[in-house]
């Protein structure tokens, strides 16, 4: 097993959960067991609730990615801000809050060519300041069609721990899980002029699994065929 099928926990076994959670899990597990042993019934009854939640939240399932000239989501959550811009590039963000998977998966098929860590504060990972004051993530990727995606993993309030599967050089599949942000957080994409976005604000969506913005002459084939 590579480093990087360690972190990632790929290829996957029974339990869909992260690598990542099982110190938390087994420490709760364990304190619950010592508490109801020792009687200590309420101590017992909070580690226990605690672990629930734990393995609610590092959970990881198997998620099935569309193939084609797409822009794959990179989180689970929801959509607050989905707009084409001037310049004819796309910008989505992405809220997780802590009962979403945090499990982050690339976007597309590429080249990651760069990783970029910034220090910053936590604030409220929902508002708009965050994407440039807070903790974050910034990946590139080279799609194979030559398309440059950027997208941002961004610390909140809670969140406090940025995780990368991926380095500058790896090639990555569209809905590979590339990294976590524990607790959390919120996933910044800027798409490149060319695709047509295929979400709104508001909208829940499925890491791996949602088309985020299809290739503008797809998405015209597919209007054309509709209409006819």
């Amino acid at each position: 097993m590579t480093k990087r099928q360690a972190l990632t926990g790929e290829p996957r076994g029974s339990i869909p959960v992260s690598p990542q959670g099982w110190p938390f899990i087994l420490t709760l597990l364990f304190a619950a067991i010592v508490c109801f042993v020792l009687c200590w019934t309420v101590t017992g009854i909070i580690c226990a609730l605690l672990l629930l939640f734990c393995l609610n939240f590092f959970r990881d399932p198997e998620r099935e990615t569309p193939e084609g000239d797409l822009v794959i989501c990179p989180a689970d959550g929801k959509v607050i801000r989905a707009e084409t811009r001037k310049d004819g590039s796309i910008r989505i963000d992405i809220f997780m809050n802590v009962f979403n998977v945090h499990v982050n998966r690339a976007p597309m098929t590429g080249t990651i060519t760069a990783v970029d860590y910034i220090e910053g504060r936590f604030v409220n990972a929902s508002f708009d300041s965050a994407s440039q004051e807070n903790e974050r993530n910034r990946f590139q990727l080279e799609a194979e069609n030559g398309a440059v995606i950027t997208f941002t993993q961004i610390s909140g309030l809670i969140a406090r721990r940025i995780i990368s599967y991926v380095k500058e050089g790896d090639h990555v599949q569209a809905g590979e899980r590339i990294g976590m942000i524990r607790f959390g957080s919120r996933v910044d994409t800027l798409i490149p002029e060319g695709y047509t976005l295929n979400v709104k604000v508001g909208d829940h969506v499925v890491a791996g699994s949602t088309i985020l913005a299809k290739s503008t002459a797809d998405a015209q084939y597919e209007d054309e065929l509709a209409g006819s």
